[in-house]
């Protein structure tokens, strides 16, 4: 079974080892919700405003995979650090610590989900009318709830074993699955919305089913429940896990806040269409930052094992190789937002109402996008080198402190009704990327220098 040799490999090697099958598992992983999307939109009659009420799930759904990635992400270069030290007794308690509070937590929401969901949903923006499809679609998702967390949150520990292709395909699994799910239960069977979330309950359940059977049999290094007795010794690592996960727990949640906001302002400002219209907004977002997470995720890893083995220029090669593909990938895919927009949103609506509000919409939305590339570097180095406050305080400096004010202070206070809403977006990728990046520069790199000493 091919692995990438994290020891003796080349940097440049060892990143595209892992970027590229992430890159396509990320794509896959992508058509869970993607396909969803493009399907529901295109049921007959209801299509436009089921998409809209689909939209309002996101948020919940959102923070499923912000709790999955707490423990995945969070787990993971810890891992890999102590791989790198060659201490894999550490390494492996590690992730079986990570698989057992991701277990738990996964339980704990589902149960939590079909107590609040109704109500969550009300909070959320969602009209009486959108939540006829909203509430169905949400509460059979949230019976997939552990599969979805164990696919999310484990397969980094394939990835940071070396196994990059078996990460891809464990994610390949689910996604064409649903890919072929999607329209047998929401046309061919007739069971519209809730059709599409039958489909994709399905495809995480065998997704997580390949990820368990390879990291249970198969792989170097296994994972398990931790026993009774290991719990009291695994207390210390399950902090550095949690405290080191936040960033990106974070991140995700203040995502979610900030669609909460989005919809809030939005749906006073400028209706139900433009729930439909932020929808759209934030797939073709998911759609061009998916490549963008599979290459920051690749490269952390190999950032991790190497700090951990104390090399510091291979730490630095591997962020300047980040910083390069990062930034061309960017550059392809903002001429493509500005260029060609109508093409990106009829992937997801063919409706020509929506349309021409959209092309504004998304063109606003991703005014400074190349910005972004700052906060996704810098926040990657941070966390792969176990760098936690620094992490966690840009998650929530860009998204909470700068991004939430803004939704309400733009098109209330400066009177810019919905263009407000979508230009907030850019205004704090400029200054919350352009600070993180210069932060990780004037701390990563002094501390790299006294490491060759």
């Amino acid at each position: 079974m091919k692995r990438i040799d994290f020891e003796n490999g080349s940097v440049t090697g060892n990143i595209l080892g892992a970027t590229l099958p992430m890159l396509v598992a990320q794509i896959l992983n992508l058509l869970y919700n993607i396909v969803d999307r493009v399907y529901i939109a295109r049921i007959p009659k209801v299509g436009t405003t089921a998409l809209g009420a689909v939209g309002l799930c996101f948020p919940i759904i959102v923070i499923i995979t912000a709790f999955s990635n707490l423990f995945g992400s969070g787990g993971a270069p810890l891992f890999s650090i102590y791989r790198g030290k060659k201490q894999e007794n550490t390494a492996v308690q590690i992730m079986d610590t990570s698989f057992s509070m991701l277990c738990i937590c996964g339980v704990f929401l589902m149960l939590i989900g079909f107590l609040f969901a109704r109500p969550i949903l009300v909070v959320f923006g969602t009209s009486s009318n959108a939540l006829t499809y909203a509430y169905p679609y949400i509460m059979i998702y949230l019976i997939g709830t552990l599969p979805s967390m164990i696919s999310i949150g484990m397969n980094p520990f394939i990835n940071a074993q070396g196994y990059s292709t078996i990460g891809m395909l464990s994610v390949a699994i689910g996604a064409v699955a649903n890919l072929l799910l999607d329209p047998l239960f929401i046309f061919v069977l007739g069971f519209g919305v809730q059709g599409a979330a039958i489909a994709t309950i399905l495809s995480q359940t065998l997704s997580a089913a390949f990820v368990l059977f390879f990291l249970t049999r198969k792989s170097e290094l296994r994972v398990r429940l931790l026993r009774k007795n290991e719990v009291p010794q695994c207390t210390g690592y399950a902090k550095d896990i949690v405290s080191l996960g936040s960033a990106g727990f974070i991140m995700q949640l203040t995502n979610s806040l900030v669609t909460i906001c989005c919809n809030n302002v939005l749906s006073v400002t400028g209706g139900d269409i433009y729930i439909s219209v932020m929808t759209i907004v934030s797939s073709v977002r998911q759609l061009v930052e998916t490549p963008l997470h599979a290459i920051n995720e690749g490269a952390s890893p190999i950032l991790s094992y190497n700090y951990g083995a104390c090399r510091p220029k291979h730490v630095r090669k591997a962020g300047a190789i980040l910083s390069v593909m990062v930034l061309v990938y960017t550059a392809v895919t903002w001429s493509m937002i500005i260029l060609i927009p109508e093409f990106l949103i009829r992937i997801f609506s063919s409706d020509t109402v929506l349309l021409k509000d959209a092309v504004i919409a998304l063109k606003q939305y991703f005014a400074a996008f190349i910005f972004m590339d700052l906060q996704y570097i810098g926040q990657t180095v941070f966390k792969s080198l176990n760098k936690k406050k620094f992490a966690i305080f840009f998650s929530l400096l860009r998204k909470v402190f700068i991004v939430v004010p803004l939704t309400y202070l733009m098109p209330y206070a400066l009177h810019m009704g919905t263009k407000g809403v979508f230009l907030a977006e850019p205004v704090s990728n400029v200054i919350g990327g352009s600070i993180c990046f210069v932060t990780m520069l004037c701390t990563v790199l002094p501390e790299l220098k006294k490491m060759e000493k």
